[in-house]
């Protein structure tokens, strides 16, 4: 089977994620791995050794578009323009600057996923797996995970995780009700994945085609006298239909 994605390529993604799980556990805690990038970040690594068009697509309709966005906040940032908010962690003394380091995985991943789909093939069923996906991870973040503002004892840990209870990490949003705000980043994250149009217009991932049988071609070398091989048998009372003609049988 020819590869498709280098080895090299495999187990460098490899190295950077051995290295990258144990510090983000110790910094920001388990539960920060139920951010979108961060599942995707993980969910990468078997599409890779698997070069799976079915775990690429997903993950990148999840977070390619979200992604690109935080790499031009992150590149506005640098040149000392606040843009959106989304990499302003990434300039917290707070943090450890080898964790910030790591983070920079935010920048380059969405490449090497739009890069697999256009290696691997785009898989359509994506953007509806990844819609239920997305519905049931939003759920889970707003009932099960920390509000925002970090606590006093570890101002690292991980709180409003995706965003569902307002932008940033600082307070929860007080201008609409908690519920409808969940409800417009489902619309946003769901229902509406920009990035799931470019990639539906690329080539459809491989199917393995199917063997068909080869069909028999000898025919007996003597046949009886007015035997034929009749491709729509019907009897007749003065002969019969052979081979797409009408014959008469030998007899009177």
């Amino acid at each position: 089977m020819t590869r498709r994605i280098p080895l090299w390529v495999k187990l460098l993604y490899t190295a950077f994620l051995a290295v990258l799980v144990p510090f983000y556990w110790r910094s920001y805690g388990p539960v920060n791995f139920l951010w979108f990038c961060d599942i995707a970040l993980l969910v990468t690594l078997p599409a890779l050794w698997l070069e799976s068009p079915f775990l690429s697509s997903l993950e990148a309709v999840a977070i390619a578009f979200p992604q690109l966005c935080w790499a031009v906040d992150f590149t506005a940032h640098l040149a000392g323009i606040h843009l959106l908010g989304l990499a302003d962690y990434m300039f917290e003394p707070r943090i450890p600057l080898f964790v910030r380091g790591l983070s920079l995985f935010h920048g380059w991943l969405p490449f090497l996923l739009l890069w697999m789909v256009w290696q691997l093939g785009y898989d359509r069923r994506a953007f509806a797996v990844q819609t239920v996906v997305a519905i049931a991870l939003l759920a889970v973040c707003f009932f099960f995970t920390p509000r925002p503002p970090h606590p006093t004892d570890n101002p690292n840990a991980a709180v409003n995780l995706n965003w569902v209870f307002g932008p940033g990490d600082e307070k929860v949003q007080t201008w609409m009700a908690p519920g409808l705000y969940l409800a417009l980043q489902i619309v946003r994250r769901a229902g509406l994945s920009p990035a799931d149009r470019p990639c539906g217009r690329w080539r459809p991932a491989r199917r393995p085609a199917l063997r068909r049988r080869p069909r028999s071609r000898t025919r007996p070398r003597s046949a009886p006298s007015g035997w034929c091989a009749p491709r729509s048998p019907i009897p007749t009372a003065r002969g019969r239909w052979c081979a797409g003609r009408r014959t008469r049988d030998s007899t009177p």
